[in-house]
């Protein structure tokens, strides 16, 4: 062990408190910035149960920073466990600066522990080296322009780790020059950690265990002076803690379907956007927020997919963001914008957001011979904007009836519904969206609604959870949850040898978390393959977010960039679940194939099967 004499001990502690002065002045900023910050109106501790497993899996078990990116979240994650391993290390090391001597390597705890520390620490040293030579020489561009802050760290790391390994040779142990650099390598990490994107180390498992616990968890407006994220004052304690959270990993640029297709748009500009105006302003700031720091048009180019928020590694949750700017300049008039004015139109004078009249609806209707819901029936069958006024959508429903028939399950219709107002919803518009949920749960308890079901992940979505604030809106589910429930009863095409590749909606993957259930669907009626990017990195149809409604994209279109994606698999069917992204692909395909494959509805896959099965033609 090191033995330091009296001025030694001394410039040790000189040194020491320095360091932690160092760090306090600038993380006492950030947390007197975050604790400045407006209380979050709807938060609220519980669940613990789940915010501890959230804790245990996301933060020390590493499991989404691994999950994700197999390789360079194991040498993250090798880096993290060697730092939590080495934590009676570095107080026992600290201590011997002082004459202390808590450990010995001689003593059955100290030789095993100093031992696993041994061990942990050559896996630091292997992960550190392996994350700096991809970011200093394969350099992928998500993770942005090269930082000499990254390699300054990452050095500091390795010698902290090759001063300890060093300790176990022969001499080692009480060598002073290696106590003394171990020492400096930390007294130096330490003030560097607040002041560049290793404040997440600090941070980042406060924010992981403080999340929303709702993936895309709109917070509610309070007062009549609460317009969403206008100015410094309208940012929260967790926008303010994400915002100086992010590590800036690039994993939701990487993912994010505008950064991808040449928009304005990157999310983790969204974040460090945030961290810039509390920088300069604080959380008092009277300045709009969309301006200098944080760009308004990159806000409105958001499909609200969630695979931002989805891949952050550090509890970062983008859409309640960009969504909160997208109120605060809608509720404020600060957003104008042909398109999205003419769809508020017509959310508020037609009722739904493709400014039909309600009389085209009821033609539909009366065409199929859909019944109308009276009370009696199992199911209430939610058309929403595009089932009942889009010719596609018209066409998922027809087929929807056509399997819930040949189930006989009873089903009707209500005589009068509106928009759930997800596009509202999601461009910010709280306004129209108030009045249409609130009008939309009256209809339902009128007419006794026990059970909903929808072709629209967006309307199952949003009446499911957004509503929540406005009224309690009966149970509803996806049709590929009821189509997968009564699969067994539905006929068999398997061997057909058709190959469907199947695309999942974000609005039924990430956010409901619905994945096996129209893959199981559709592959009772061929061959079910995946494209490149599938489940939860599916990639974006580009409608939504309201998008669907805001005239043409700035770049490449991302119904462009996902159909290329899955006319490369080969496949001679692409399944769908979504009307949003059937409208979005119907054109798509055709501009990127001359001979595209099928596009077909889940609804539609089994109605056609079961015509099929019921022609006189059909064997069997």
């Amino acid at each position: 062990m090191v033995q330091l004499s009296r001025l030694e001990t001394a410039l040790f502690l000189v040194l020491l408190m320095a360091s932690l002065y160092g760090f306090w002045v600038r993380f006492g900023k950030v947390w007197r910035t975050v604790l400045s910050s407006k209380k979050d109106p709807d938060f609220t501790i519980q669940p613990v149960a789940r915010r501890t497993r959230d804790f245990v899996w996301e933060v020390l078990l590493q499991g989404k920073v691994i999950q994700q990116r197999p390789l360079p979240g194991l040498a993250h994650a090798l880096v993290f466990w060697g730092f939590c391993a080495f934590a009676l290390v570095t107080i026992n090391h600290f201590a011997e600066g002082v004459g202390l001597h808590l450990l010995s390597r001689d003593g059955f705890f100290g030789w095993i522990y100093f031992r696993l520390a041994a061990l942990f620490g050559i896996g630091v040293a292997i992960g550190i080296t392996a994350l700096a030579f991809r970011r200093f020489v394969l350099r992928p561009k998500w993770l942005g322009p090269l930082s000499y802050e990254s390699g300054v760290i990452a050095l500091l790391i390795l010698i902290l780790m090759i001063t300890y390994l060093a300790t176990f040779l022969p001499g080692g142990e009480d060598s002073k020059a290696l106590w003394w650099s171990h020492t400096l390598a930390i007294l130096i990490f330490l003030p560097l950690i607040p002041h560049t994107k290793h404040l997440h180390l600090v941070l980042s498992p406060v924010t992981v265990f403080l999340k929303r616990q709702t993936f895309s968890q709109i917070p509610p407006l309070v007062g009549d002076d609460d317009f969403g994220l206008d100015t410094g004052k309208d940012l929260t304690q967790l926008v303010s803690l994400q915002a100086y959270s992010c590590v800036e990993c690039g994993r939701c640029t990487e993912h994010c379907p505008a950064a991808n297709t040449g928009k304005v748009l990157n999310p983790k500009e969204i974040a460090l956007g945030v961290r810039g105006y509390l920088n300069e302003y604080g959380p008092g700031g009277e300045e709009p927020l969309l301006g200098k720091h944080l760009s308004q048009e990159a806000a409105f180019q958001c499909t609200t997919c969630g695979a931002c928020e989805f891949q952050c590694p550090v509890g970062v949750q983008h859409l309640p963001i960009i969504i909160g700017l997208r109120r605060g300049a809608v509720n404020t008039g600060k957003w104008e914008d042909d398109y999205g004015t003419k769809l508020f139109l017509n959310l508020e004078r037609n009722g739904n957001s493709l400014g039909f009249s309600s009389s085209e609806r009821d033609k539909f209707i009366q065409k199929q011979e859909l019944p109308i819901f009276d009370g009696t029936q199992e199911y209430c069958l939610w058309l929403g904007c595009m089932g009942a006024y889009d010719p596609q959508g018209r066409e998922i429903i027809a087929s929807l009836a056509t399997v819930m028939r040949s189930l006989n399950a009873s089903f009707g219709v209500l005589r009068r519904e509106k928009c759930t107002g997800d596009p509202a919803r999601r461009l910010g518009n709280d306004l129209a969206f108030g009045q249409l949920a609130e009008n939309n749960l009256e209809t339902l308890q009128q007419s006794k609604v026990a059970r909903i079901i929808s072709i629209c992940p967006h309307c199952v979505r949003t009446i499911s959870v957004d509503w929540k604030e406005y009224g309690q809106a009966p149970p509803i589910e996806h049709h590929s949850e009821f189509l997968a429930r009564h699969i067994d009863k539905l006929p068999s095409h398997a061997a057909s040898g058709a190959k469907i590749v199947y695309h999942d909606p974000c609005y039924l993957g990430r956010y409901r978390n619905v994945y096996d259930a129209p893959r199981n669907v559709i592959g009772r009626f061929g061959e079910v393959i995946d494209p490149p990017r599938a489940r939860e990195r599916s990639f974006c149809c580009g409608a939504g977010g309201g998008l669907a409604f805001l005239g043409e994209e700035k770049g490449k279109r991302v119904s462009v960039e996902r159909a290329e994606e899955l006319v490369a698999t080969g496949a001679s069917v692409v399944g769908a679940a979504c009307p949003f992204c059937n409208t979005m692909f119907r054109d798509a395909l055709a501009g990127v194939s001359k001979t595209p494959p099928k596009l077909m509805d889940i609804a539609q896959i089994a109605a056609e099967a079961i015509g099929s099965s019921r022609s006189p033609s059909s064997p069997g």
